[in-house]
Protein backbone atom coordinates (compact mmCIF):
# COMPACT_ATOMS: atom_id res chain seq x y z
CA UNK A 1 0.00 0.00 0.00
CA UNK A 2 1.38 3.37 -1.05
CA UNK A 3 0.46 6.39 1.06
CA UNK A 4 1.37 9.81 -0.34
CA UNK A 5 4.34 8.06 -1.95
CA UNK A 6 6.97 10.29 -3.57
CA UNK A 7 10.24 9.43 -5.26
CA UNK A 8 12.99 11.24 -7.13
CA UNK A 9 16.21 9.89 -8.66
CA UNK A 10 19.25 11.99 -7.81
CA UNK A 11 21.60 12.34 -10.76
CA UNK A 12 25.35 12.91 -10.81
CA UNK A 13 24.69 16.65 -11.14
CA UNK A 14 22.64 16.62 -7.95
CA UNK A 15 19.39 17.29 -9.82
CA UNK A 16 16.55 15.10 -8.58
CA UNK A 17 13.76 14.78 -11.17
CA UNK A 18 10.51 13.70 -9.51
CA UNK A 19 9.11 10.40 -10.77
CA UNK A 20 5.91 10.56 -8.76
CA UNK A 21 4.53 12.58 -5.88
CA UNK A 22 1.76 11.94 -3.34
CA UNK A 23 0.80 8.62 -4.95
CA UNK A 24 -1.86 6.52 -3.19
CA UNK A 25 -2.43 2.89 -4.13
CA UNK A 26 -3.72 -0.27 -2.44
CA UNK A 27 -3.36 -3.77 -3.91
CA UNK A 28 -5.66 -6.39 -2.38
CA UNK A 29 -4.37 -9.83 -1.38
CA UNK A 30 -5.13 -12.44 -4.04
CA UNK A 31 -5.82 -9.94 -6.82
CA UNK A 32 -4.37 -9.76 -10.33
CA UNK A 33 -3.47 -6.15 -11.09
CA UNK A 34 -1.91 -4.84 -14.30
CA UNK A 35 -0.14 -1.47 -14.36
CA UNK A 36 -0.07 0.05 -17.82
CA UNK A 37 1.77 3.06 -19.14
CA UNK A 38 4.32 4.21 -21.69
CA UNK A 39 8.07 4.17 -20.98
CA UNK A 40 9.08 6.69 -18.34
CA UNK A 41 5.65 6.98 -16.71
CA UNK A 42 6.91 5.60 -13.38
CA UNK A 43 5.47 2.08 -13.43
CA UNK A 44 8.82 0.25 -13.08
CA UNK A 45 9.91 2.66 -10.35
CA UNK A 46 6.69 1.89 -8.50
CA UNK A 47 7.30 -1.85 -8.93
CA UNK A 48 10.72 -1.54 -7.31
CA UNK A 49 9.12 0.12 -4.28
CA UNK A 50 6.94 -2.92 -3.75
CA UNK A 51 9.74 -5.02 -2.31
CA UNK A 52 12.14 -2.38 -1.10
CA UNK A 53 14.56 -2.26 -4.04
CA UNK A 54 13.84 1.47 -3.99
CA UNK A 55 12.80 3.40 -0.89
CA UNK A 56 10.46 6.39 -0.78
CA UNK A 57 11.75 9.94 -0.93
CA UNK A 58 8.55 10.89 0.82
CA UNK A 59 5.40 9.20 2.06
CA UNK A 60 5.19 5.48 2.87
CA UNK A 61 5.13 2.11 1.16
CA UNK A 62 3.71 -0.75 3.22
CA UNK A 63 3.98 -4.45 2.34
CA UNK A 64 1.63 -6.62 4.39
CA UNK A 65 1.70 -3.87 7.00
CA UNK A 66 5.51 -3.59 6.98
CA UNK A 67 7.12 -0.20 6.29
CA UNK A 68 9.78 -0.64 3.58
CA UNK A 69 11.92 2.07 5.20
CA UNK A 70 12.41 -0.17 8.26
CA UNK A 71 15.75 -1.78 7.40
CA UNK A 72 15.21 -4.65 9.85
CA UNK A 73 12.09 -5.67 7.92
CA UNK A 74 13.58 -5.71 4.41
CA UNK A 75 14.41 -9.43 4.33
CA UNK A 76 10.86 -10.35 5.38
CA UNK A 77 9.44 -7.85 2.88
CA UNK A 78 11.45 -9.49 0.07
CA UNK A 79 10.20 -12.90 1.15
CA UNK A 80 6.66 -11.58 0.97
CA UNK A 81 7.01 -9.91 -2.45
CA UNK A 82 9.05 -11.60 -5.17
CA UNK A 83 10.29 -9.71 -8.23
CA UNK A 84 10.58 -11.00 -11.80
CA UNK A 85 12.36 -8.71 -14.24
CA UNK A 86 12.34 -8.17 -18.00
CA UNK A 87 15.43 -10.24 -18.83
CA UNK A 88 15.43 -13.74 -17.27
CA UNK A 89 19.16 -14.09 -17.97
CA UNK A 90 19.73 -11.48 -15.25
CA UNK A 91 18.01 -13.71 -12.67
CA UNK A 92 19.23 -17.17 -13.66
CA UNK A 93 22.63 -17.83 -12.09
CA UNK A 94 23.08 -21.62 -11.98
CA UNK A 95 23.98 -24.09 -14.71
CA UNK A 96 21.19 -26.54 -13.79
CA UNK A 97 17.52 -25.54 -13.61
CA UNK A 98 16.70 -27.12 -10.25
CA UNK A 99 19.84 -25.64 -8.67
CA UNK A 100 18.79 -22.20 -9.81
CA UNK A 101 15.31 -22.59 -8.33
CA UNK A 102 16.88 -23.80 -5.07
CA UNK A 103 19.26 -20.83 -4.80
CA UNK A 104 16.97 -18.41 -2.94
CA UNK A 105 15.64 -20.84 -0.30
CA UNK A 106 19.19 -22.09 0.31
CA UNK A 107 20.27 -18.53 1.05
CA UNK A 108 17.31 -18.13 3.38
CA UNK A 109 18.55 -21.11 5.42
CA UNK A 110 15.67 -23.43 4.51
CA UNK A 111 16.23 -27.10 5.45
CA UNK A 112 17.39 -29.36 2.55
CA UNK A 113 14.29 -31.57 2.57
CA UNK A 114 12.05 -28.48 2.49
CA UNK A 115 14.13 -27.03 -0.36
CA UNK A 116 13.56 -30.23 -2.35
CA UNK A 117 9.82 -29.97 -1.78
CA UNK A 118 9.74 -26.28 -2.72
CA UNK A 119 11.79 -26.75 -5.89
CA UNK A 120 9.54 -29.57 -7.11
CA UNK A 121 6.39 -27.61 -6.27
CA UNK A 122 7.67 -24.44 -7.96
CA UNK A 123 8.66 -26.28 -11.14
CA UNK A 124 5.28 -28.02 -11.19
CA UNK A 125 3.54 -24.66 -10.78
CA UNK A 126 5.20 -23.25 -13.91
CA UNK A 127 5.02 -26.49 -15.90
CA UNK A 128 8.80 -27.00 -16.01
CA UNK A 129 9.34 -30.12 -13.83
CA UNK A 130 10.50 -32.11 -16.87
CA UNK A 131 13.36 -29.62 -17.34
CA UNK A 132 14.72 -29.83 -13.77
CA UNK A 133 18.11 -31.21 -14.87
CA UNK A 134 18.43 -29.13 -18.04
CA UNK A 135 20.87 -26.27 -18.59
CA UNK A 136 18.95 -22.95 -18.48
CA UNK A 137 20.96 -21.41 -21.30
CA UNK A 138 19.59 -24.04 -23.68
CA UNK A 139 15.95 -23.15 -22.97
CA UNK A 140 13.73 -20.80 -24.94
CA UNK A 141 13.04 -17.28 -23.72
CA UNK A 142 9.59 -18.20 -22.42
CA UNK A 143 10.97 -21.26 -20.62
CA UNK A 144 13.74 -19.17 -19.03
CA UNK A 145 11.19 -16.68 -17.76
CA UNK A 146 9.12 -19.51 -16.27
CA UNK A 147 12.26 -20.74 -14.49
CA UNK A 148 12.81 -17.21 -13.15
CA UNK A 149 9.23 -17.25 -11.84
CA UNK A 150 9.82 -20.67 -10.26
CA UNK A 151 12.89 -19.29 -8.48
CA UNK A 152 10.70 -16.60 -6.93
CA UNK A 153 7.94 -19.09 -6.06
CA UNK A 154 10.44 -21.24 -4.15
CA UNK A 155 10.66 -18.38 -1.65
CA UNK A 156 6.89 -18.84 -1.09
CA UNK A 157 5.97 -15.17 -1.56
CA UNK A 158 2.43 -13.92 -1.07
CA UNK A 159 2.83 -11.56 -4.02
CA UNK A 160 4.79 -11.57 -7.27
CA UNK A 161 5.60 -8.34 -9.09
CA UNK A 162 6.55 -8.87 -12.74
CA UNK A 163 8.23 -5.92 -14.44
CA UNK A 164 7.55 -6.28 -18.18
CA UNK A 165 8.39 -10.01 -18.10
CA UNK A 166 7.37 -10.62 -21.72
CA UNK A 167 9.13 -7.63 -23.32
CA UNK A 168 11.94 -9.78 -24.75
CA UNK A 169 9.79 -12.77 -25.75
CA UNK A 170 8.17 -13.92 -28.98
CA UNK A 171 4.37 -14.47 -29.05
CA UNK A 172 4.68 -18.12 -27.98
CA UNK A 173 6.92 -17.22 -25.05
CA UNK A 174 4.60 -14.38 -24.04
CA UNK A 175 1.61 -16.72 -23.93
CA UNK A 176 3.56 -19.29 -21.88
CA UNK A 177 4.40 -16.70 -19.26
CA UNK A 178 0.90 -15.17 -19.17
CA UNK A 179 -0.68 -18.62 -18.81
CA UNK A 180 1.65 -19.29 -15.87
CA UNK A 181 0.78 -15.96 -14.24
CA UNK A 182 -2.97 -16.52 -14.59
CA UNK A 183 -2.73 -20.03 -13.17
CA UNK A 184 -0.67 -18.95 -10.15
CA UNK A 185 -3.23 -16.28 -9.35
CA UNK A 186 -6.37 -18.32 -9.87
CA UNK A 187 -5.27 -21.74 -8.59
CA UNK A 188 -2.82 -20.78 -5.83
CA UNK A 189 -4.13 -17.36 -4.79
CA UNK A 190 -0.81 -15.60 -5.39
CA UNK A 191 -1.22 -11.82 -5.66
CA UNK A 192 0.07 -10.71 -9.06
CA UNK A 193 1.16 -7.22 -10.09
CA UNK A 194 2.01 -7.17 -13.79
CA UNK A 195 3.85 -4.14 -15.18
CA UNK A 196 3.30 -3.97 -18.92
CA UNK A 197 2.84 -1.80 -21.98
CA UNK A 198 0.96 -4.49 -23.92
CA UNK A 199 -2.79 -3.87 -24.12
CA UNK A 200 -3.67 -7.55 -24.55
CA UNK A 201 -1.75 -8.47 -21.39
CA UNK A 202 -3.37 -5.70 -19.38
CA UNK A 203 -6.80 -6.84 -20.55
CA UNK A 204 -6.32 -10.21 -18.82
CA UNK A 205 -6.01 -8.73 -15.32
CA UNK A 206 -8.88 -8.27 -12.88
CA UNK A 207 -7.89 -4.65 -12.29
CA UNK A 208 -6.09 -2.21 -14.55
CA UNK A 209 -4.18 0.87 -13.38
CA UNK A 210 -3.00 3.37 -15.98
CA UNK A 211 -0.11 5.68 -15.15
CA UNK A 212 1.09 8.83 -16.85
CA UNK A 213 3.88 11.13 -15.66
CA UNK A 214 3.93 9.52 -12.24
CA UNK A 215 0.19 9.77 -11.61
CA UNK A 216 -2.66 7.28 -11.76
CA UNK A 217 -5.08 8.51 -14.41
CA UNK A 218 -7.41 5.48 -14.57
CA UNK A 219 -8.13 2.58 -12.21
CA UNK A 220 -10.75 -0.14 -12.59
CA UNK A 221 -11.73 -3.30 -14.42
CA UNK A 222 -10.10 -3.50 -17.88
CA UNK A 223 -13.48 -3.34 -19.63
CA UNK A 224 -14.25 -0.07 -17.85
CA UNK A 225 -10.80 1.48 -18.32
CA UNK A 226 -10.49 0.67 -22.03
CA UNK A 227 -13.81 2.41 -22.70
CA UNK A 228 -11.94 5.69 -22.14
CA UNK A 229 -10.36 5.54 -25.60
CA UNK A 230 -9.74 9.28 -25.96
CA UNK A 231 -8.15 9.56 -22.50
CA UNK A 232 -5.72 6.75 -23.30
CA UNK A 233 -4.93 8.18 -26.72
CA UNK A 234 -4.24 11.58 -25.14
CA UNK A 235 -1.33 10.08 -23.15
CA UNK A 236 0.11 8.13 -26.07
CA UNK A 237 -1.52 4.77 -25.38
CA UNK A 238 -3.63 2.58 -27.62
CA UNK A 239 -6.47 0.20 -26.78
CA UNK A 240 -7.00 -3.47 -27.68
CA UNK A 241 -7.79 -3.94 -31.37
CA UNK A 242 -11.34 -5.02 -30.57
CA UNK A 243 -12.04 -1.83 -28.64
CA UNK A 244 -10.36 0.24 -31.35
CA UNK A 245 -12.64 -1.29 -33.99
CA UNK A 246 -15.76 -0.69 -31.89
CA UNK A 247 -14.68 2.90 -31.25
CA UNK A 248 -14.29 3.57 -34.99
CA UNK A 249 -17.69 2.00 -35.71
CA UNK A 250 -19.23 4.12 -32.99
CA UNK A 251 -17.65 7.24 -34.44
CA UNK A 252 -19.25 6.26 -37.77
CA UNK A 253 -22.66 6.11 -36.14
CA UNK A 254 -23.11 2.44 -35.23
CA UNK A 255 -24.51 1.96 -31.73
CA UNK A 256 -22.01 -0.52 -30.27
CA UNK A 257 -20.60 -0.83 -26.74
CA UNK A 258 -16.89 -0.30 -26.08
CA UNK A 259 -16.47 -2.97 -23.40
CA UNK A 260 -16.19 -6.03 -25.66
CA UNK A 261 -12.55 -7.05 -25.24
CA UNK A 262 -12.46 -10.53 -26.73
CA UNK A 263 -12.87 -11.24 -30.43
CA UNK A 264 -16.02 -13.24 -29.66
CA UNK A 265 -17.56 -10.42 -27.61
CA UNK A 266 -16.64 -7.90 -30.29
CA UNK A 267 -18.22 -9.97 -33.07
CA UNK A 268 -21.38 -10.48 -31.02
CA UNK A 269 -21.63 -6.74 -30.27
CA UNK A 270 -21.32 -5.82 -33.95
CA UNK A 271 -23.81 -8.50 -35.01
CA UNK A 272 -26.32 -7.26 -32.43
CA UNK A 273 -26.01 -3.69 -33.68
CA UNK A 274 -26.55 -4.54 -37.37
Amino acid sequence: MAEQLSFAYTGADGVAPVVFKDLDLTVEQGSFVAILGHNGCGKSTLAKHMNGILLPSGGKMYVAGMDTREEALLQEIRRTVGMVFQNPDNQIISSIVEEDVAFAPENLGVAPEEIRRRVDAALDAVGMRAYALHAPHLLSGGQKQRIAIAGVLAMQPRCIVLDEPTAMLDPVGREEVLHTIRRLNREQGVTVVLITHHMDEAAQADRLIVMNEGQIIADGAPKAVFCHVELLQSVGLTVPETVGLLYELRQAGLDVPLDALSVEECAAAIAAAL
